[in-house]
């Protein structure tokens, strides 16, 4: 069994409690990976081994050998753990208490322009089942701004034809309901059409490869294929997510129905998603006002 007092069976606690708090999987890999990396580098064997000099450490370990994004990512996964710890009270104190979390530059991500996206969608046009899927799935990245996860994990009966919504468990297992256009159900009943034909039609997924429901790598290896027909280099559904951001504030969106509709809780968030077009849009408004032409 192994000696329960073990820092690594702590560990297995901390994930035991995650699991029944309903944490996501990825969310529960990302936190032990952290704290796994911090034991590694800090050659911890008890959680005294732990202390606040052990993390800054190990954070200015990732600064000068990682992005600053994932040195920001390890910080808040810490956080959780330390927190879990002193709620469990296997401490009586947190070592990252008032511990200032890493800076991270903002980077807008680089926005398809119209030319772009028609010329992502024109590399599936065609009567294939392979066409007819990654049109519908690129056209409901970005139509919807889901993420890759939900994309991927929808079944077939997520999707009401009759509200044209697809019905998805978001980031924290949070249900949401996101609308689709008329181009978008067009291009999912061409390929649930010919997904009836498929030897693995009987599946409840939505999304179908030659040896049954795709994974995630499957969707995003479809989005960076596509994408390189078209001639954008390195494209991935987040790009398409920041698409879907950018054009929805930029025809008039509200900010609180585009959080709802993506399924943010933070306006951290939308800030982030909104950046890479806010100078474009500010500009643009700046022009539609006229403000100087007035008087």
């Amino acid at each position: 069994m192994g000696d329960r007092s073990s820092l690594e069976w702590l560990v297995r606690d901390w994930e035991r409690s995650l699991r029944a708090r309903n944490r996501s999987p990825r969310t529960i890999q990302s936190y032990l990976e952290s704290v796994r990396q911090l034991i590694k580098h800090a050659e911890a064997t008890d959680l005294a081994d732990l202390d606040r000099a052990s993390v800054e450490d190990f954070l200015v370990h990732l600064g000068e050998t990682r992005s600053a994004s994932t040195a920001a990512v390890r910080f808040r996964s810490l956080q959780q753990w330390f927190k879990w710890c002193v709620a469990e009270e296997e401490l009586e104190t947190n070592p990252m208490e008032r511990l200032a979390a890493p800076t991270v530059p903002e980077k807008p991500v680089p926005l398809l322009d119209e030319e772009q996206l028609k010329a992502l969608f024109a590399t599936c046009t065609g009567r294939g089942f392979d066409k007819r899927r990654d049109q519908a799935i690129l056209r409901l990245f970005a139509d919807t701004g889901m993420r890759l996860s939900e994309l991927t994990g929808l079944a077939i009966d997520d999707l009401d034809f009759d509200l044209d919504v697809a019905l998805i468990l978001g980031k924290g297992r949070r249900p949401r309901s996101t609308p689709f256009g008329n181009r978008t159900g067009q291009a999912l009943t061409r390929y649930l059409r010919v997904r009836s034909k498929h030897p693995h039609e009987k599946s409840d997924a939505l999304w179908l490869g030659s040896r049954g429901p795709m994974t995630v790598s499957g969707v995003r290896r479809i989005v960076r294929v596509r994408g390189e027909q078209a001639g954008i280099e390195g494209l991935h559904p987040h790009v398409l997510r920041h698409v879907f951001a950018d054009q929805w504030l930029s025809n008039g969106g509200t900010e609180g129905d585009l959080m709802r509709v993506a399924g943010w809780k933070s306006r951290e968030m939308l800030q982030r998603y909104g950046a890479a077009g806010a100078d474009k849009r500010a500009n643009d408004a700046h022009r539609r006002m006229a403000l100087g032409d007035r008087f």
